[in-house]
């Protein structure tokens, strides 16, 4: 449990909405660190109208990753679905509860086209499990995955400039009553997350979440902190979560001379010693 977890999100690599081009802009976020966690949305894997573009972005993202720090760890994102087998980590014997975030809603994206989609996938998936499961994380989780895996790629993968930013537009922003929608779910977003971690992890601390892209620090009523580590696209940008023996750090990601540092500090907080006969990892 020594040495320094870093965890951000939303990379979102191979999109043009990212301000990631070429991963090795991350090198100094991975510098010094033991492990990283990327929580959801390190690209977009899903089958879409350009194979070769996704399948070239998921190549790169292999072979940077599998050599660039100790220790990475992929958790799974609505965009990602299929990246890796694990929706969920708890860290430092349960204090810090990590997923993408996604499902706090029960449409994913209530702010996107594919939103009826989508919710009609879940309510069938949801039906469809024994009733016992149906309000059990892992369950769930499963259902969500698998529809965001049905769901094909819209402008995520699109080359061209002009048909990505008209594609773009139609799938996220239009019609322009769309952006109340999105609104919305920032509002709602962190009493939403609270209520998922008190149902599944009521010992948890801190919430880590990415998913709708507006970074934030909130501590609900019961004490439990919700962190939105953003995203690596405009306009809010992203921050990252540090975690070492008795100390989460919470910074934001600078952009300097085209690559990405750790900045500011944004919030600290205190973390409990974890026992080393402890099992959960760290």
């Amino acid at each position: 449990m020594s040495g320094l977890i870093r965890i951000f999100s939303d990379l979102h690599y191979g999109d043009r909405s990212s301000r990631l081009r070429r991963l090795d802009q991350l090198s100094p976020l991975l510098d010094g660190i033991s492990r990283l966690i990327l929580n959801g949305d390190t690209l977009d894997t899903r089958p879409g109208p350009h194979p070769q573009v996704t399948a070239r972005s998921r190549a790169e993202v292999g072979r940077f990753f599998g050599t660039c720090a100790p220790e990475v760890t992929l958790v799974t994102g609505n965009h990602d679905p299929d990246i890796s087998d694990l929706d969920t980590l708890d860290l430092f014997n349960g204090q810090v509860f990590v997923t993408h975030g996604d499902i706090i809603f029960d449409n994913i994206v209530p702010w996107g086209r594919d939103a009826a989609t989508l919710e009609a996938h879940i309510t069938r998936g949801l039906a469809s499990l024994p009733v016992e499961h149906r309000t059990q994380l892992a369950p769930r989780l499963a259902v969500f995955r698998a529809a965001c895996a049905a769901l094909p790629q819209r402008h995520q993968s699109e080359p061209n400039p002009l048909k990505y930013a008209v594609k773009f537009a139609a799938d996220t922003v239009w019609p322009p009553l769309r952006s109340f929608d999105i609104i919305r779910a920032w509002r709602e977003t962190p009493k939403r997350a609270a209520i998922i971690a008190a149902a599944h992890r009521p010992a948890a601390r801190f919430m880590l979440i990415g998913h709708t892209h507006r970074p934030f620090v909130w501590t609900a009523p019961s004490g439990l902190t919700v962190i939105n580590t953003g995203a690596l696209c405009r306009p809010f940008g992203a921050q990252a979560v540090d975690l070492t023996p008795g100390r989460l750090t919470i910074r934001q990601i600078e952009s300097r001379s085209g690559s990405f540092h750790p900045g500011r500090v944004v919030a600290e907080f205190a973390l409990a010693e974890v026992p080393a006969s402890s099992n959960i990892p760290a």
